[in-house]
C-alpha cells in the first residue's frame, strides 16, 4: 500500500465501531431535533472504516441481535424482492412502512439493485462487468435513493441509503456504502450486517479477497424511544455472546445456494412445508447456506408452531446458536 492516510476512523470489527458511536451519540450530541415529530439527537457526516467486514455483528448480550432478521433482510435484497409478506413474517413491525398494504418501496433495496426504476437495469451485474473490464475502475457504483421519492406526499417509506460502491485495490474488494440518514441504535446493525453480505457476495462472484468496508452517513441519529435501549448495551459488561469468528462465505459463485435458499425460504414462509434438520441436511447446500437455511427454518417453525426445534438448534454454529438463544430468550415464542 502507498499510504495509510483515512479520513475514516478505523475499527476492527462492527461491534467496536457500534458501540463506540452508540456511546458518542447519546453522550456528545452534535444537535437534537425531531424530524416528523420524533425525537432524536444527532451527529453530522460520521464515517468509519471496518478492517474485517465479515465481523458484522454485535455480540454484546444486551443488543439481543436479531441474526434471523439480518439474514432474512439480506435474502430479501439478494432476492430482488419488495414484498411486504417477505420481510413481515420477520419483523412485523415493518407494515407500517407500507402504503399499499403489499409492498414495501424505499425500503426494498432489492428492486433498486436487480431492477432499477423497473426498466431491467440490473445494477449488480453492471458492477461485475465493469470490475471485471477494469478493476482499476472508480464506477462501480449501484444507487438506491431516487429523487422522485420525494415527490410523493406523506411517504412512510424514503430509502436511508445513497448507494453503494465497490473498489477493487490490491486483489481485494472494498466498499463504502453512503446513507442520507441512519439510525444509530437499529438501522446501522441491519443495514452493515446487509451491506457487508452483499460484499462478501460479489468479492467471491470476482475471485478476490474481502476488503475493508466504509460507512458514511450524512445524519447519524439516536431517537429518543430508544436511549433506554441504547444504556442498556452500553451498560453490559459481558464483552460477546460467544467468541468464534463470523463463518466466511465459500469461495466461487454463491449464486446458486442463494436462489436455493430463497426457494425454500418461500415455501417454509407460506406454511406449505416444515423442514426439520432432516429436510434441511438433504438439500445439500454448502455449510454456511445450509446455516442460513436453518436459521429461516427454526423462525418459521417458531411462528408456524409456537415452538423452537431443538434438533434444528443443535445443528446451527455456536456463534449462529448463541446469538439466537441470547435473542430470543424470555420473549413468548412468535414474537421478536
Amino acid at each position: 500500500m502507498t499510504g495509510t492516510a483515512t479520513t475514516a476512523h478505523s475499527y476492527g470489527a462492527f461491534q467496536e465501531a457500534y458501540l463506540a458511536l452508540l456511546r458518542r451519540i447519546r453522550d456528545e450530541p452534535e444537535f437534537r431535533n425531531a424530524p416528523r415529530g420524533f425525537r432524536s439527537r444527532e451527529i453530522l457526516g460520521v464515517s468509519y472504516r471496518l478492517a474485517d467486514p465479515r465481523e458484522r455483528v454485535v455480540r454484546v448480550p444486551g443488543r439481543r441481535t436479531n441474526l434471523v432478521f439480518n439474514f432474512a433482510e439480506a435474502l430479501w435484497y439478494l432476492s430482488g424482492s419488495d414484498s411486504l409478506e417477505f420481510m413481515s413474517f420477520y419483523a412485523p413491525s415493518i407494515t407500517r412502512y407500507s402504503a399499499d398494504g403489499r409492498t414495501l418501496r424505499g425500503t426494498a433495496y432489492g428492486p433498486r439493485i436487480f431492477n432499477f426504476g423497473g426498466a431491467g437495469f440490473n445494477q449488480w451485474d453492471s458492477v461485475v462487468s465493469t470490475l471485471r473490464a477494469d478493476p482499476d475502475s472508480k464506477r462501480a457504483v449501484i444507487q438506491i435513493f431516487a429523487p422522485e421519492e420525494l415527490l410523493i406526499a406523506d411517504n412512510p417509506d424514503v430509502a436511508c441509503t445513497i448507494g453503494l460502491q465497490f473498489v477493487v485495490r490490491e486483489g481485494r474488494l472494498h466498499a463504502v456504502a453512503f446513507m442520507r440518514a441512519n439510525d444509530a441504535y437499529r438501522g446501522t446493525a441491519s443495514d452493515v450486517f446487509s451491506f457487508t453480505l452483499l460484499q462478501e457476495v460479489l468479492a467471491h462472484q470476482l475471485g478476490l479477497e474481502l476488503g475493508t468496508y466504509t460507512h458514511v452517513a450524512g445524519s447519524y441519529h439516536l431517537y429518543e424511544s430508544d436511549s433506554a435501549f441504547a444504556d442498556r448495551v452500553l451498560a453490559d459488561r459481558v464483552a460477546a455472546v460467544h467468541t468464534d469468528p463470523f463463518p466466511a462465505m465459500p469461495p466461487g459463485d454463491n449464486w446458486p445456494a442463494i436462489r436455493e435458499v430463497a426457494r425454500l425460504e418461500q415455501r417454509v414462509r407460506a406454511g406449505g412445508v416444515a423442514m426439520g434438520r432432516a429436510d434441511v441436511e438433504r438439500v445439500g447446500l454448502p455449510r454456511y447456506w445450509e446455516q442460513v437455511l436453518a436459521l429461516l427454518c427454526l423462525h418459521a417453525r417458531r411462528v408456524h408452531e409456537q415452538t423452537v426445534d431443538a434438533d434444528l438448534l443443535a445443528l446451527l454454529d455456536p456463534l449462529y446458536a448463541g446469538l439466537v438463544e441470547n435473542c430470543w430468550r424470555d420473549r413468548v415464542p412468535a414474537t421478536f
